[in-house]
Formats: C-alpha cells, sequence, structure tokens
C-alpha cells in the first residue's frame, strides 16, 4: 500500500503524502487503518509527519557521531544539505541547584542560557537547550545564533579539553514537540552533554532529537 509506493519509487524522499482522507478514497480501506499504518511507518522512519502540515516521504536519517563534539551546522553541511537555526531563548539567568552544580557553580550564580531549533532542509532534528558559565564565554549572549552556532562560539572562546555524554530514549515535553512538529507520543533521542575547557566547565546541554529523523552512532579504535 504506502510502502509499496514508496519502495517502487512513485513517492520518493521529501514526496508530500496524499491526504488521510484521499488515502482512504485511493485504497478503498478505513481511516482507521490509513492512521494506523501512518504511524507504524513514521516509527519506522519511512515517512514524517509535521502537525499541521502533513506527512512526507522521509530521506535516509542522518546520523550524529556520539563520541565526538562537532558543529551540526557542518555536519549537515557535508550531507549537501541547508543548515538553518531558530532561537527561541538567549538569555541571563540564576542558577539553580542542579545547573549550578552541573557548571561547578555556587546556587544563585549568573549563568546564560539559549535554545534553539536546528533544522535540516528547512525540517527540525534538534533541539539544544544549552546552559554556559559566562567566566568561560563573556560574550557568549552577544552573537546572533541565527547565524553563528553556540558551538562555534564556544570553540573559539573556550577549547574543548573533556566531554561527558549520557544518552536516553525519551518522549518530548508539550512545548518540545511543538517545536519539533511531532507528536507528544513520537520517541526521542536525548543527549546529555557537558563539556571542559582545562579545569573549568563550560557548558551543560540537552540535545533532544526525533527519533524518526536521527540517529546517533559511536565508532573509535582501541
Amino acid at each position: 500500500m504506502i510502502l509499496a509506493q514508496i519502495r517502487a519509487g512513485t513517492w520518493p524522499p521529501g514526496h508530500k503524502l496524499p491526504s488521510e482522507n484521499d488515502l482512504v478514497r485511493q485504497f478503498g480501506i478505513s481511516r482507521m487503518t490509513v492512521n494506523r499504518a501512518l504511524r507504524e511507518l513514521s516509527l519506522e522512519g519511512a515517512i514524517l509527519r509535521m502537525q499541521g502540515v502533513g506527512s512526507f516521504v522521509a530521506h535516509t536519517k542522518p546520523a550524529a557521531d556520539l563520541l565526538e563534539v562537532r558543529n551540526i551546522a557542518d555536519e549537515i553541511e557535508q550531507r549537501g544539505h541547508a543548515h538553518a537555526a531558530r532561537l527561541v531563548l538567549a538569555a541571563q539567568e540564576t542558577a539553580t541547584d542542579e545547573t549550578a552544580a552541573a557548571l561547578g557553580l555556587q546556587p544563585g550564580a549568573d549563568i546564560y542560557h539559549s535554545i534553539l531549533v536546528h533544522l535540516e532542509n528547512q525540517v527540525p532534528v534538534q533541539i539544544e537547550d544549552r546552559f554556559v558559565n559566562p567566566a568561560t564565554a563573556p560574550d557568549y549572549l552577544a552573537h546572533d545564533f541565527t547565524r553563528i552556532t553556540p558551538h562555534a562560539v564556544l570553540s573559539r572562546a573556550a577549547p574543548l579539553s573533556e566531554t561527558e555524554h549520557l544518552v536516553e530514549a525519551v518522549l518530548p515535553a508539550v512545548w518540545e514537540s511543538r517545536l519539533l512538529g511531532i507528536a507528544a507520543s513520537e520517541p526521542c533521542l536525548l543527549m546529555h552533554r557537558r563539556t571542559w575547557s582545562g579545569a573549568q566547565v563550560v557548558t551543560t546541554a540537552r540535545l533532544l532529537y526525533p527519533g524518526a529523523r536521527y540517529r546517533l552512532h559511536g565508532r573509535r579504535k582501541a
């Protein structure tokens, strides 16, 4: 049915699928069956479902290197695709106990907080929710993060010396699902990343990827 059209190349990557009503008429099946098929294909990564926009045939899942800290803009451009970023938040805040501990600061200390949505060919592929130690990058908030990534800014201000990663499968919060254009029931990959420059913690970040649009991999020689 739908998958057969995709495998045959009738509906190539990026092709917008007919609406559920059109699929019901085209294949002569119930709306419930169509809805279930679309949901399963989305979970398998064969299609992308964007709320309020429609369903599209998925491209091959891009991959991020789990063991290497790279600029997401460079990763996307090396695949021959276009990177863009939407700025959600860039502000100075007061550190909570948890964030202060992660950054090696005292509770109540001033910290920088940024949230961005990274897009690949206009499709959201990552939410970057980042806290920064101001001592390591004093002019962090002065940058336009729709033109330069936080990674690029921090790499210049505080060269990386150590990294810590933790990855888990999660469901997105409501605000995250809206930013990514996915259902709140769609599984995501969440990477917690903390980096150091010398003895100082530079940043702690939550990097959230839609599971149907991205995969993480890592390989390193002994």
